[in-house]
């Protein structure tokens, strides 16, 4: 159709019609397109929340002043150091057998290095959008303005995490008054000084270089892992990836996954998975990172493979490690499970054999200790048995131990000249009964020979 020219001064109608609609919708994001990023905040939520309430709970505590471990409701005294080192053992063979199922997941998910390192560089990006977004002064004086509230905020969050941390080691509330005092003087005041200052320089300057020069975490676990650890993998065997780049820019870590999946500095946190997942959404197709079983194993997720095998437990290994972390436990628990609240030790005072009175009466020295680990006041009741005739000299035959208390107390068990009993050596058991639980010691009397009696 030719195009005609219009005149000067003509009238132009312009035709005020409904466009036609267009048929084409914009592509829906394809299920299950990920979402690790709000995953893994609520996991960090999560873990700070538990790492506030582990000491002031008691739930998780080594008080090295007063030399108790406090685990799950359980207070370990520091004559107990062999539950203690099998408690903290079963922690750290349980980190181990995580790195070899699922990789990295305790760095991405679980460290608090990671977790507070993260939130340091969210704040501070905040801080500069809003202070750019909201004040109109130069670009010097925003830029100084954010870096004073970034330190202020920095500070202020390094004294409460230190306190937290060093809360794990010494008892709260006494923590406390040498905060109010500023005390740098004892130990637990240097301590919460010096991790305040170690805290405030990783949050300003250290942060994920943390990961990738102190912490041996991530060598560790090329040896831990094998082929059928989860690992976070580039596969894009169609060549759809359209170079976009932002799996780059997220990763926290400044790591291109499309290199190897096997970097040091990948923490397999995620984020490019969701990144790629958002960007080719828009495409109509899925993400070409994934969560995968190994560099040839199935994505996290799919596949007909039966349940124990999607959850990690892929061969006979695995299956043993559990076993293995599943018997410590058991150990563990039974362990915790029957030591008594009141711990009770006897033993003879072997100064001097024997001691014998003007009425011929025998007597032989013990001492005896009782320690209450329980919640509630004990009382510690003692016999004499398999030795007739004897009796407790200047002892009352019962101990009240307070709780968190130690007495220590020596006594005498005393021997008529009638008592029948051997000359030399006679074995007997002393019986020591608080509440419920009995001891029983064997223990041995020295009279003279008859000879000299």
């Amino acid at each position: 159709m030719p195009i005609t020219e219009a005149k000067p001064g003509a009238n132009i109608t312009v035709s005020t019609g409904t466009l036609p609609k267009c048929d084409r919708q914009p592509p829906e994001k394809p299920p299950g397109s990920a979402g690790y990023h709000r995953f893994r905040k609520t996991i960090h939520v999560i873990c700070v929340g538990i790492f506030f309430i582990l000491p002031f709970a008691k739930l998780m505590r080594f008080d090295i002043p007063h030399q108790r471990f406090y685990f799950f409701g359980y207070e370990l005294w520091i004559s107990e150091f062999a539950i203690i080192f099998f408690s903290l053992m079963f922690l750290m063979f349980l980190v181990a057998a995580i790195a070899m199922l699922y990789g990295r997941v305790y760095c991405g998910y679980l460290c608090p290095q990671m977790i507070f390192s993260e939130a340091s560089i969210s704040l501070e990006s905040k801080l500069t959008r809003t202070i750019n977004k909201y004040v109109r002064w130069t670009p010097s004086a925003r830029k100084l303005i954010s870096k004073v509230l970034f330190y202020t905020i920095a500070a202020s969050a390094s004294v409460v995490l230190a306190f937290c941390f060093i809360s794990y080691f010494v008892e709260p509330r006494d923590l406390f008054h040498r905060l109010l005092s500023l005390d740098i003087k004892t130990a637990g005041g240097i301590a919460g000084a010096t991790t305040t200052l170690l805290t405030l320089l990783d949050f300003l300057f250290l942060r994920q270089r943390f990961c990738t020069t102190v912490c041996p975490y991530g060598y560790l676990q090329g040896m831990l892992g094998d082929g059928d650890t989860l690992i976070v993998q580039y596969r894009d065997e169609r060549r759809e990836c359209i170079e976009c780049k932002k799996c780059v820019r997220v990763c926290h870590m400044g790591i291109d996954i499309r290199t190897s999946p096997y970097q040091i500095e990948c923490i397999h946190c995620g984020e490019c998975i969701d990144a790629c997942a958002d960007v080719l959404a828009r495409l109509g197709k899925q993400t070409l990172i994934h969560y995968v079983w190994g560099e040839q194993g199935e994505e996290l997720g799919t596949g007909t493979e039966p349940w124990y095998r999607k959850i990690g437990l892929r061969n006979g290994k695995r299956v043993v490690v559990l076993l293995i972390i599943l018997f410590y436990a058991a150990g563990l628990f039974t362990a915790l499970s029957m030591r008594s609240p009141v711990l009770v030790h006897i033993a003879p005072d072997r100064t001097t054999m024997y001691r014998v009175g003007p009425d011929g009466t025998v007597y032989n020295r013990f001492r005896v200790q009782v320690a209450n680990r329980g919640r509630e006041q004990a009382i510690a009741q003692f016999s004499i048995e398999d030795l007739p005739g004897t009796k407790f000299s200047g002892f009352e035959n019962a101990v009240v131990v307070a709780t968190g208390q130690t007495i220590q107390q020596e006594f005498e068990i005393a021997a008529p000249a009638a008592a029948t009993l051997a000359s030399g050596v006679n074995h007997f058991r002393l019986i020591c009964t608080v509440g419920d639980r009995k001891n029983v010691f064997e223990e041995t009397f020295i009279t003279p020979m008859r000879e000299s009696r």
